[in-house]
Order: structure tokens, then sequence, then C-alpha cells
């Protein structure tokens, strides 16, 4: 695919790409979707994610889950064991504003690519490493993936039901919030580069993410000193009472949020609970016994009819979406959130669109997530200054 000049609000910004799996690349694509170059450097075998794919899907050969963590970016396939791989390396470095790698802490300055000496080569380089649990301390020679940060962090222990199992949440929460903390915090770098003229190390992890997420509850915790208790009728989260929630009804579910207990049950016609007794919108004490008796009334209409009845009177309700009802909502579709991409293997790709709104810098698809070494040629003749003998020789010594 011929090289696309980027627009958007990051026009002009170099991204040097070490990442895989999904916490770096995420955090690199939203950079690209805002207009900086994302040079995707992978392994002469491709990114981990190549190789692996949510309900092993792989449309035309590609891993969706490749697909959707990759777009905006040019891809080149490197031997980092070898000295010609490494010169490359540097010398994408060097011309770049950020970098973000992904290893396990060590890997790059074993491969003589550390903040120590990158900041040498290129001093107003911004350097973001990112990894499981930190750069040092009592678990860095563990494994960091979002399963084990999510239950290190306590995470899982706020989801599910009372004396049974803690429940994980499906997508993965701490990659893809540590995504966001790479991305605001190699911004605010380039402001502060801006004012000094001087790059910096950035440090984020996947443990660190997660806990700082759940500031309201940790310091609710640190403050009661007990643990929360998880409801047995299914409230979805431990500090809050009725009656907070998802519902059964006639034909589906439907969520209410914080509303007072006494005003829910005049609406739906609960007489036992709409007397002044009941005005709070967070009841701890008795939160299971009301729950089970606003699922009963709950489960007499369908969901339509309940939205009807609930939003006609400001209460705080919705549906709830199974993935073919979310992306047919109307909300959804006037935000559009979901759009089509042409991927030269697969044909037309839908994914998710842009969560952020530009007015003067609009965000676009450029490309489409990248085939493993496809941009090899313009990158080493940008970069490198490689004629079209030595993109050659670099081709055929790199086969993957």
């Amino acid at each position: 695919m011929e090289h696309k000049e980027t627009e958007g609000p990051l026009k002009g910004l170099v991204v040097v790409d070490f990442t895989q799996l999904a916490q770096g690349p995420w955090a690199t694509q939203m950079l690209g979707d805002m207009g900086a170059d994302i040079i995707k450097i992978e392994p002469l075998k491709g990114d981990w994610m190549r190789h692996y794919a949510y309900a092993n899907m792989y449309p035309g050969g590609e891993s969706i889950s490749f697909v959707s963590f990759n777009r905006n970016k040019r891809s080149i396939a490197l031997n980092l064991k070898d000295a010609k791989g490494i010169k490359i390396a540097k010398d994408i470095i060097k011309k770049a504003d950020i970098l973000v790698e992904n290893f396990r802490p060590g890997v790059m300055e074993r491969l003589g690519l550390g903040y120590g000496e990158m900041k040498i080569l290129n001093p107003g380089l911004v350097y973001c490493s990112s990894s499981g649990y930190g750069s040092s301390g009592p678990y860095l020679q563990r494994p960091g993936q979002d399963l084990l940060a999510q239950s290190i962090s306590g995470t899982a222990a706020l989801n599910g039901l009372k004396n049974q199992m803690p429940i994980v949440t499906a997508v993965g929460q701490a990659d893809l919030l540590t995504s966001l903390f790479i991305n605001q915090s190699v911004l605010a770098a380039i402001y502060s580069r801006g004012r000094t003229g001087k790059g910096q190390k950035i440090e984020a992890n996947l443990l660190n993410s997660v806990v700082g997420f759940h500031t309201q509850e940790v310091t609710a915790y640190l403050h009661r000193g007990e643990n929360p208790e998880r409801s047995k009728s299914g409230i979805p989260n431990p500090w809050l009472g009725a009656p907070y929630g998802l519902y059964n009804t006639k034909d589906g579910y439907v969520a209410i949020g914080m509303n007072s207990v006494q005003r829910l049950a005049q609406v739906i016609g609960l007489e036992k609970y709409a007397t002044e007794e009941f005005a709070s919108n967070n009841i701890m004490e008795s939160r299971d016994e009301i729950r089970f008796a606003f699922d009963a009334v709950f489960k007499t209409k369908t969901t339509d009819e309940w939205l009807k009845i609930l939003l006609k009177d400001d209460i705080w309700c919705s549906q709830v979406n199974t993935f073919d009802e979310m992306v047919q909502d109307p909300q959804i579709e006037h935000n559009q959130m979901i759009i089509e991409i042409d991927h030269p293997t697969i044909g037309k790709v839908k994914t998710t669109g842009f969560p952020v709104w530009f007015s003067d810098t609009p965000q676009k698809i450029y490309r489409p997530a990248p085939l493993l070494n496809e941009n090899a040629k313009e990158i080493l003749e940008e970069f490198c200054g490689y004629s079209e003998d030595e993109v050659n020789a670099f081709k055929t010594e790199n086969k993957s």
C-alpha cells in the first residue's frame, strides 16, 4: 500500500512501536488514529498477536485480534539479534519522537536499545516501557498478563456473587487501561519536551493501571478497613445497594442505575417499598431482599414495555444489549462507532470507530493493519537512506 500523508492533531510525530499483544498496540493505534506516523518494528515471524486470534478467527489468513489493534501503522520485520537489524532500528529511533515497548524488563537493554543508550542517540526521545508489574520489585521475573494483574489487584474480588468464585472482566481491562495511561503520559512528555527540549523515560504497567483505576473502591476500603462484600442477588458492585443492577424482564434484561428505591417502587407499582422508609438510592442493609422483589415485578413485562414506563418518569435505566443489538443501536450508529476498512487480503473489515471527536483535525483511516514487513522498502528508504539494491538485499536476508 502506498504511503499516505497523515493528518490529525498528531501529524508530524513519529512513533517507533516495538509492542506486541494488546496493551502497547492499542496505545500506538490510537496515536496513529490521531495522525502520528507509527513504525511497527516486528520480529521476523511477526507480532505474537499475528499467530493468536479470538475464537481462532483468521479471515484471509489474518488474525482478527491483530487487525483490531494495528491499523494506521507501517510494518518492518527486523532480526534484533543481528547487528544490521539493530542498526536499522537505531536509524529509525534517531528520527523518532516517541518509542513504546512492552518486552519483559531488561530485554531492550540486552539488545542495546535501552533508554540509557537511546537518549544519547536521540536526546528528545520520549521512551515508554510497559510491563506487567514494573521494572523492579519482587514480581520482576513473573509473567505479566491481564488476567494475572486483575487477580492480584483485587479486581476479581469485586465481581460475582457472594460465596461464589470471583469474576474477572471479559474485556482485557488491565491491558486497555494501560493503553490509555501510555497515551496520556507520552503526550504529556511531548508537551514537556516542547518547553525543555528534552525527552524522558516513562514506565507503565498493568498492575498499577488497574489498581489506579479502582481509586474509589480502594479508598473506601482503606477508610472502612473491611473487605467489600459481594451481594448474593447479583448487585454488580459490592459497595452499592438496592436498586442498582440488572433485572430480568419477560424477554431479556433491563439495567437500573442509581435511583431512589421509593421512587422506582412507585413507578413500577411495588407498594411495599413505595414509602419514605425507602427513599434512599443506595440501601445496603436489605439490598438482596429488595432486589429479589423488584426482579419479580420486572419479569412481568418486556424490556421495551418497561423502558417506555421508566423513561417517562426519568428513571435511570437502559436496555442490556447483546453485540448484535449493540451494533444496530441508534446511538451507536449516530456516533459512527462501527466503521468499515478495506484490507488487502481480508477485503472489508468492520471494526470499532474513533471514541473521541476533533472539530478541526478529524481522525481518518490511512491504512489497515499492515501485512508483516509490508512497508520495509519505504521505511528503509525514508529512515536509513537505503538504495534499491540494499532494500532487495534486506528482503533476502530477512525472510521470515
